[in-house]
């Protein structure tokens, strides 16, 4: 009897032992800055293109912000000034205030008295101008769009350059020694193509702010225009 009890209690540890081995062992966590870290020297070219995209995204939106502010009641001042006679209370209003509209209509103010077609041309090139202030280093956010990825595919060739030939030099290798020096090597193409994301969908939305604030000019524009055209109606 106590035989029988020795031969069942070492069955019963046996079976829990087996059963414990074979739970798999849980997966080694990695932190996001460690794993960037695996990307190599090309990730600092990646982390500058990602600064600069940010710093200029942020000046760009700033600006462009202050630009499109613009009072709902500033063209009709305006209108009413001008059809009341006192073009300077006009001018001296649009020349105080600090917007692309209000440059605009100022320039056609100094213009007064001469054909519409004049009036009308110096207006445009000072629109163009201001659009051409809006639109400054925007340029600088498509070229990140661009060569982000590429960068990071660059990255991602080199690092499997070198593991190829590390197996090739030692002719040794594992399955875990070219699934671990694949994944680390595909990080900067990850990075590159996050900040290349980044880049285009900032450089986007900021277009979208430019032509809205161009729609704005476009509009006070040819409401001044019909100011000017309304007393000889």
């Amino acid at each position: 009897m106590f035989r029988l009890l020795q031969v069942t209690t070492n069955t019963v540890v046996d079976t829990l032992h087996k059963a414990t081995t074979a739970i798999p062992a849980a997966p080694e966590k990695i932190s996001m800055w460690d794993l960037l870290q695996k990307g190599g020297f090309i990730m600092y070219p990646l982390y500058l293109l990602l600064v600069a995209a940010i710093f200029v995204f942020i000046e760009r939106l700033i600006a462009i912000s202050k630009a499109s502010k613009i009072d709902a009641s500033f063209m009709n001042i305006i209108r009413d000034n001008i059809i009341s006679g006192n073009v300077s209370a006009a001018k001296s209003l649009a020349k105080n205030t600090n917007n692309p509209v209000a440059r605009i209509i100022e320039k056609g103010i100094q213009r007064i008295g001469k054909p519409i077609d004049a009036i009308e041309k110096s207006m445009e090139n000072v629109g163009r101008l201001e659009m051409y202030k809006m639109e400054r280093n925007l340029n600088i956010l498509s070229l990140i769009a661009g060569i982000a990825p590429m960068f990071g595919f660059l990255g991602t060739i080199v690092g499997m350059v070198q593991l190829f030939y590390g197996i090739a030099s030692t002719g040794e290798y594992t399955l875990n020694t070219i699934a671990g020096g694949i994944y680390t090597k595909m990080v900067t193409s990850a990075t590159g193509l996050i900040i290349g994301l980044i880049a285009y969908v900032g450089h986007n939305f900021l277009t979208t702010q430019i032509d809205k604030t161009a729609n704005k000019m476009e509009n006070a524009s040819a409401e001044f225009i019909d100011t000017l055209q309304e007393p000889t109606r």
